[in-house]
């Protein structure tokens, strides 16, 4: 057939690089209001609920029975499911309604009431319950600090980049598994030269993970993964109570942590059960709120090109974080996994979280170059900083980070990698040499990185853990090596362990140690003139992007 030009050169747009799907019912391949998702239904008898989304309690699976005995206010339930969704989807979005009127509705809910609440609301609908319903007043983000060579002077340098831009968190992960203990320690050396009060983490496997934090090398964690089929849950040899369990070892050691869940993985492991995405992530939510964890993190997370590839997936997304937040809990509303060749369609992915604002709008943002992302990439990255601080600078939003000077980065990067340089001498680690220091102080990505002996550096993380070090060994050794006021960061960070209230729910410190949550940063928004407005101080720093032509200098 001869072809039309137009239609051959739109197909060649980077679009057409993207996977779609029709929907597919029956294996899950539907964003939300699937066929065979259960109608709303409880029944409670003698303060137990005895039938809940057209189970009788003999029928209930592993999930439902946690379910149905620790995420559901019982008192409030027969009611709740009484009311017409219409109605609720109402109040949400209405901002005559208060956050405060909606929680004991919301929290009376069952799963398949939730679910469907929310597809009573189209996306713009979303944004607007999203505004008013998220824990903490103040938006945020969080990023990601990696490299694919888990090179842990880059690590440093790039944490403190990241941390002098505004991330309140900061998470890595490895290559190689066996770097653990070295990419934990220099994000946090890093982070706090950056700027004292950010929280870091390493994510790995969970028992690993949680060593880490109990040594003081992390502060928080997320990737304690549920899901929202039996067969899924129990693949990974795991039910909700030992979930919950490894929450409350974390919530012990005075370690902040949140559920990670997200729409798609149930279909990506072929156990959707005929559900609609929506419908499984919601049920993952109930099982976040049943242990006690104080946030999730959802939003498809690294399944994204699923939903992102049926018909409503992205809105599906928005939906799920909306979910997260009626539940009363934090919401790190994802953006953190690459999933589209188009540059329309990763600001598409980005806009809903970035202008209704969520607990943390990427969770994370990639502080560096994709190329050396080993989460596999994020939907935005360290190349999207200026087109990111015009979005902030043409809405007046705050979206997390602020504009920065390129004379401060190289100082704050090279002191970076020279507080890890004092480190790894303190401890006896393989040695940082001034090289090194220079390279990750100007670096691009890790090509810009002089060659370490890795087999080396992954004995000496063997090491670190074999020889019992400690927060409190990197403390002694940023004093002893000149860089007073890192060995203060570190110090009140683990300080702030011990203290505990940094496990509120949506905490973040900011620069002088106070925590921000949804405790003391309740969001309080009823309509135009309340909720969250940026201090003048910030809107000054966003104002400043450094391609801006300031009219005294001409």
């Amino acid at each position: 057939m001869k072809r039309q030009k137009r239609f051959e050169e739109i197909e060649k747009r980077p679009v057409h690089l993207d996977g779609f799907v029709d929907e597919w019912p029956e294996e899950g391949f539907v964003a939300m209001d699937g066929p065979n998702d259960p109608k709303p239904s409880v029944t409670v008898r003698d303060g137990e609920i005895v039938e809940m989304d057209g189970k009788t309690e003999d029928e209930f699976d592993l999930i439902d029975k946690f379910i149905a005995k620790h995420s559901i206010k019982i008192e409030n339930a027969e009611k709740v499911m009484a009311m017409d969704s219409v109605k609720i989807a109402n109040m949400l979005c209405d901002p005559n309604v208060t956050r405060e009127e909606i929680i004991p509705i919301t929290t009376g809910m069952t799963p398949a009431k939730a679910a469907d609440v929310i597809c009573q609301l189209n996306f713009v609908e979303m944004m607007m319950a999203v505004q008013k319903m998220r824990p903490r007043k103040m938006p945020a983000s969080q990023c990601h600090v990696t490299n694919i060579r888990d090179n842990p002077v880059l690590i440093a340098a790039d944490a403190a980049d990241a941390a002098f831009r505004g991330f309140p968190e900061q998470e890595t992960t490895t290559a190689v598994a066996r770097y653990a203990p070295l990419n934990a320690i220099s994000i946090m050396v890093g982070a706090q030269t950056g700027r004292p009060g950010v929280i870091t983490q390493c994510s790995v496997e969970e028992a690993m993970e949680l060593s880490l934090g109990m040594r003081g090398f992390t502060a928080y964690a997320e990737t304690i993964s549920v899901y929202g089929t039996e067969q899924v849950f129990t693949d990974g040899d795991d039910t909700p109570w030992s979930k919950g369990f490894l929450a409350s070892c974390y919530a012990s050691r005075g370690l902040k942590m949140r559920f990670t869940s997200g729409s798609g993985s149930e279909v990506m492991m072929g156990y959707a059960e005929g559900k609609s995405m929506l419908y499984l992530e919601s049920r993952c939510i109930f099982i976040t709120k049943g242990c006690g964890v104080q946030g999730l993190q959802n939003g498809a997370v690294s399944c994204i090109g699923i939903p992102g590839a049926v018909p409503s997936g992205i809105r599906e997304v928005l939906g799920e974080n909306l979910l997260c937040m009626m539940l009363d809990i934090e919401c790190a509303s994802g953006n953190d996994q690459a999933f589209s060749h188009s540059d329309i369609r990763r600001t598409e992915r980005l806009i809903g979280q970035f202008l209704a604002g969520t607990d943390y709008i990427s969770s994370g943002y990639s502080s560096v170059p994709n190329y050396d992302n080993t989460f596999a990439g994020s939907n935005t990255d360290a190349m999207d900083y200026d087109d990111y601080y015009a979005m902030q600078r043409d809405l007046k939003i705050n979206g997390g980070i602020v504009p920065v000077k390129e004379e401060d980065i190289i100082r704050v990067r090279n002191k970076a990698a020279r507080a890890l340089q004092s480190v790894f001498k303190g401890l006896n680690l393989p040695e940082i040499t001034d090289e090194e220091v220079e390279a990750a102080t100007y670096a691009f990505t890790s090509k810009d990185m002089p060659d370490r002996n890795m087999v080396e550096d992954m004995k000496s993380a063997q090491d670190i853990m074999d020889r019992g070090i400690t927060g409190v060994d990197i403390i002694k050794s940023l004093y002893e090596g000149g860089f007073e006021d890192v060995a203060d960061a570190v110090l009140k960070l683990l300080q702030q362990r011990i203290a505990g209230d940094f496990l509120q729910t949506s905490a973040i410190f900011d620069k002088d140690w106070n925590v921000i949550s949804a405790v003391n940063n309740s969001n309080d928004y009823n309509g135009p003139g309340t909720g969250y407005h940026m201090e003048d101080e910030l809107w000054e720093k966003i104002k400043n992007v450094p391609m801006a032509i300031n009219p005294s200098d001409v």
